[in-house]
């Protein structure tokens, strides 16, 4: 489809947030077509936008180069979360499978982890790899809720854990067990810092932690408070500031914490990532669609 052209409504809260963006710069709908879009990331060799399309159990493929949109695949797993390892391959997590898996360069999918002392994982949401090769990623229980955006079951752990796969061992640890629903995780650009979202309805917030030598995390505390509806997915920037999905927009922070502005969107937001040649342009998962808009800095290279 030909991107639908619309004005950017940009909603200033600090005069910080000026220096990011162009006001003559539009908000495009690249694609529409999806249930409840999700986990975007941008492949820089491809210049492409993998995405998925959790309800219809498909990953889906903007390539910037010609403005088209197909599927990349389906079945996926009900996958949600993806995002790239330092060896440019795909690292998914799926709620089907409740597994993290990670497709190789020669197009085979092979199972990273999917499970914890012998019990399977719930349904695994968002994924980041730090420059050890470690994995991290949140399980929320979404994907076995119902047979909407995966398959209908248990919990076999029990509880809604954050976890550490070692880049060298492939062993699994919790990082965390006292979220009720942990979804989206980055790490800060020196990747000192992780920031992980709790979008349950009484919590609705954004941790940061101290990573330790070790990978462990300490010192939680709430950085932000979603002030329209959940946090979801985000993304940071080359300066460190936090664009992250809400039920209105994108919400832009500064790592100090104060919300600097917005911009809004007509759907419910699920996640962002950077892309483009230079990693200033900001694709935007919400409910139906892919959009995107340019902006006047640039994302956070993360392998």
């Amino acid at each position: 489809m030909q991107p639908l052209v619309m004005n950017a409504c940009y909603e200033v809260l600090d005069e910080r947030f000026r220096a990011c963006f162009n006001r003559t710069a539009h908000l495009e709908k690249l694609w529409t077509g999806a249930r409840w879009t999700e986990g975007p990331v941008y492949f820089p060799a491809h210049r492409s936008v993998y995405f998925s399309d959790i309800p219809n159990d498909r990953i889906m493929r903007y390539d910037e180069t010609n403005g088209e949109t197909g599927v990349f695949r389906t079945p996926c797993g009900y996958s949600n979360g993806h995002t790239v390892d330092r060896q440019g391959r795909m690292v998914s997590c799926e709620h089907g499978g409740r597994r993290i898996s990670r497709t190789e360069h020669d197009g085979r999918i092979v199972t990273v982890t999917d499970n914890y002392n012998g019990k399977r994982l719930n349904s695994p949401n968002d994924v980041v790899v730090k420059s050890d090769d470690s994995i991290w990623f949140t399980d929320p229980p979404f994907g076995h809720l119902s047979d909407y955006e995966g398959h209908k079951g248990e919990s076999e752990i029990g509880k809604n854990c954050v976890f550490r796969v070692d880049g060298k061992t492939g062993r699994m640890k919790v990082l965390a067990d006292d979220f009720i629903r942990p979804n989206g995780l980055a790490f800060s650009v020196d990747e000192k810092k992780i920031y992980i979202i709790d979008s349950h309805a009484s919590q609705r917030n954004m941790r940061v932690y101290d990573v330790t030598e070790k990978g462990d995390i300490k010192n939680g505390k709430v950085f932000a408070t979603c002030t329209a509806g959940r946090f979801d997915g985000f993304r940071l920037d080359s300066d460190g500031r936090i664009w992250t999905s809400t039920d209105e927009g994108v919400h832009c922070y500064e790592p100090d914490g104060t919300l600097i502005g917005k911009i809004l969107v007509p759907e419910v937001l699920s996640n962002v990532v950077f892309g483009g040649p230079k990693f200033n342009r900001l694709y935007i998962c919400a409910t139906t669609s892919l959009y995107a808009v340019m902006l006047t800095i640039n994302g956070a290279k993360t392998f």
